[in-house]
């Protein structure tokens, strides 16, 4: 109980966008959903370490994939603690915390999501050692299934886990490259602070805008697939934020304010 509760902190810490959905799915669900978005998270931080140099990060990522491929329900966390423990004071509780997020999903699921945790660590080490070298859109389809996409694909999954909803995986992947194409442009000025660029060589503002909206066309085809179920309530604030986002993204505006968010989710809210 006192892990689930901390999960649910940590994710209010880390996510306006992901925490009203999942803190309003049904138990059992909402263990899974949360183990899949923390470990998520906690890679993710550590993609994006601004302390960390492009190896430390790989090796990080790669050590993180290898425990997780040899997980079990019985597995101390403190291996993974051990693993992290050089780098620790520069890492985020989420990431040093990765072990128990792991640990926090239903047994007859955790496997799936482990396994997805894994693959999407080793995608982000061969990124992190190539510099997120982003060409052509091709590159961009790549990076964006290695975080994003894929995650499309372990959501239904978990939705299918769950009560047996059947969803269009094809239009899954659209769903997480949809929200991460906004991510992108979001994250823009910060990336290139870091000296990372997501656009392929010769892409204006508007043409990522152009990828992100043909994505978010297959994520509206996904969400309204899916039945009134709680994979639907889920789906659907993420994908309004993103969806209201590129819109301010338009218009010159650098995000939503906490007040549009507000407005947002409780319209979604009043709407069930």
């Amino acid at each position: 109980m006192k892990l689930c509760k901390d999960a649910l902190e940590i994710l209010k810490e880390t996510s306006r966008t992901f925490y009203i959905p999942i803190s309003n799915l049904p138990s059992g669900l909402q263990e899974a959903v949360s183990s899949a978005y923390l470990c998520m998270r906690a890679i993710d931080e550590i993609e994006d370490h601004s302390g960390l140099d492009n190896f430390t990060k790989a090796v990080l990522l790669r050590t993180i994939s290898l425990k997780l491929q040899a997980m079990s329900d019985s597995l101390n966390t403190s291996e993974f603690a051990l693993a992290l423990s050089q780098h620790e004071t520069l890492l985020a509780e989420v990431s040093v915390r990765i072990g128990e997020w792991a640990l926090l999903a239903p047994k007859t699921i955790a496997p799936r999501i482990w396994d997805a945790i894994a693959a999407m660590a080793d995608r982000m080490a061969y990124w992190a050692e190539c510099g997120w070298t982003i060409d052509k859109e091709f590159d961009l389809d790549c990076y964006t299934y290695s975080v994003a996409g894929s995650v499309g694909l372990l959501l239904s999954d978990l939705w299918t886990w769950y009560d047996g909803t059947q969803t269009n995986r094809t239009y899954a992947i659209g769903f997480g490259r949809g929200l991460q194409a906004v991510n992108i442009l979001r994250n823009r000025s910060e990336d290139l602070t870091r000296q990372v660029d997501f656009f392929p060589m010769g892409w204006s503002q508007e043409d990522m805008q152009m990828y992100a909206s043909r994505n978010l066309m297959l994520a509206d085809a996904y969400t309204n697939a899916l039945p009134n179920c709680p994979a639907k309530d889920f789906c659907q604030v993420p994908l309004a934020l993103a969806h209201a986002t590129l819109n301010v993204l338009a218009v010159g505006k650098s995000q939503l304010s906490r007040n549009d968010v507000i407005k947002i989710v409780e319209q979604l809210t009043a709407n069930k």
